[in-house]
């Protein structure tokens, strides 16, 4: 009994924690226009409010993987609330342009630390049926966190102020701490040391592709960059005895299905959740707070189907599961993309909105087990790093993609249909990488 209990415990700090960098990625979605007025904010630089979050987030992101690994999950996770609730902090009390991006980029860190680390506790703490269970709601956190972000963005902007959003984090972080000092284990990590080589590149790389993503201006210098570092980046990997992101993680035909599906979905889902809360306020009226309000059918199935993923998982396998809720996540996209204003909003959102949350309740949770699937221990912060990089930068991609695509029209709602199809096409590819890469590579072992 007591054993459940603290298992419990340990689950409750890898949600929560998971939960806290979730809301943060999104939060921004709703409350830009507030945060555009109080800090006298132009469309440029409030777009790095957005972005200097993104370019840490992700250029740490393979550190923040290994450093647990080597140093041990428990001390690595501590410094990475820290880092968290500091900025969470700092973000809240901004007054200007300078601090908000600055503190904004500070916090990246502390979640590029937290993504990976607390995935890595989970596949270090339960085994078997637990490990299912525990990464099913880890997978379902993923969606939900995010559909439930834009509520809550949506309530605090329109009700209380945006900086709510962020100063919430910090009791939030001080009490995940606490419990963290008493409900896991002190692990000293590995012996070994930092391959700095790949660190250095890895992280100069990883910033100058989401540079080019998300950048105004420069863009092709740092793609160019990104591409040499990256280069080099893979060489040392494959040269060190002690690499940040073992290559053999690639070996393996499901867990390169599951990075290359996770990529694809997470760039239609992000950029999904970033334009439909604008179309719904441009063509419907809708306020901010209305617009989180309007996707509780998405947020609520979600929600309900991840609940079910473990024994759904025991029945049609893990593959099987993906397959049927990515299908399903697509024909939801594909219906979204008739909307018009005479639709309106039941049969032309919340409808579609109920498949997609079907759709992505059954895709995520089995997207991070692909991910994570038939790695050693030691091999866990690497792997769990990778799998937050595909979901990091699909989603800086996928937005970057579907925003291009919706401003080509001078016709709002037709721009809207046209980057919902886009995403559509995305999902479509991240069907095939689970048909053709992960069922098969499942089947093998």
């Amino acid at each position: 009994m007591t054993n459940k209990k603290r298992f419990d415990w340990i689950l409750l700090i890898i949600l929560f924690s998971y939960f806290m960098i979730l809301l943060d990625n999104s939060i921004i979605f709703t409350g830009t226009v507030k945060i555009a007025q109080d800090l006298n904010l132009n469309q440029q630089t409030l777009s790095w409010v957005s972005s200097a979050y993104s370019l840490t987030f992700g250029g740490f992101l393979l550190l923040g993987g290994r450093a647990g690994d080597l140093f041990g999950r428990r001390r690595v996770f501590e410094i990475g609330l820290v880092i968290f609730g500091l900025g969470s902090l700092i973000v809240g009390l901004a007054v200007n342009a300078p601090m908000i991006i600055a503190a904004r980029a500070f916090q990246g860190i502390g979640s590029a630390i937290l993504a990976p680390t607390t995935l890595a506790i989970l596949m270090d703490t339960y085994t078997g049926p637990a490990r299912v269970r525990a990464i099913a709601y880890y997978g379902a956190m993923a969606g939900i966190g995010a559909s439930v972000s834009l509520v809550i963005g949506g309530v605090f902007a329109s009700l209380l102020t945006w900086r709510v959003g962020f100063f919430i984090n910090v009791p939030i972080s001080i009490w995940m701490f606490t419990l963290a000092i008493r409900y896991l284990k002190a692990d000293r990590g590995q012996t070994g040391r930092l391959d700095w080589v790949g660190t250095i590149t890895s992280l100069i790389g990883m910033s100058a592709l989401v540079y080019s993503i998300v950048g105004t201006w420069m863009q092709v210098p740092a793609l160019i960059l990104a591409i040499v570092m990256l280069g080099i980046f893979v060489l040392q990997e494959h040269r060190t005895a002690q690499p940040i992101m073992p290559l053999r993680l690639f070996a393996d035909r499901e867990r390169v299905g599951a990075y290359i599906g996770r990529f694809l979905y997470l760039g239609s889902m992000l950029g999904f959740w970033f334009i439909t809360p604008q179309l719904m306020q441009n063509q419907l009226g809708f306020s901010a707070l209305m617009a989180g309000v309007a996707f509780f059918p998405l947020t609520i199935v979600n929600f309900i189907i991840a609940l079910q993923v473990a024994r759904l998982t025991a029945k049609w396998g893990n593959g099987g599961l993906l397959v049927t809720g990515i299908a399903l996540t697509l024909i939801g996209m594909f219906w979204m993309s008739f909307f018009t204003v005479t639709i309106g909003y039941w049969l032309g959102i919340a409808a579609p909105m109920v498949v997609i949350g079907i759709g992505q309740g059954l895709s995520l949770s089995p997207f991070t087990a692909a991910g994570v699937a038939h790695t050693k221990g030691t091999d866990a912060g690497a792997a769990s790093g990778v799998v937050n990089v595909m979901h990091q930068l699909g989603g800086s991609v996928g937005l970057s993609i579907l925003v291009a695509v919706q401003g080509l029209s001078n016709k709002p709602l037709v721009g809207f249909r046209q980057a919902i199809l886009t995403g559509s096409g995305l999902l479509l590819f991240a069907l095939l990488a689970a048909i053709f890469l992960i069922m098969p590579g499942e089947k093998q072992h």
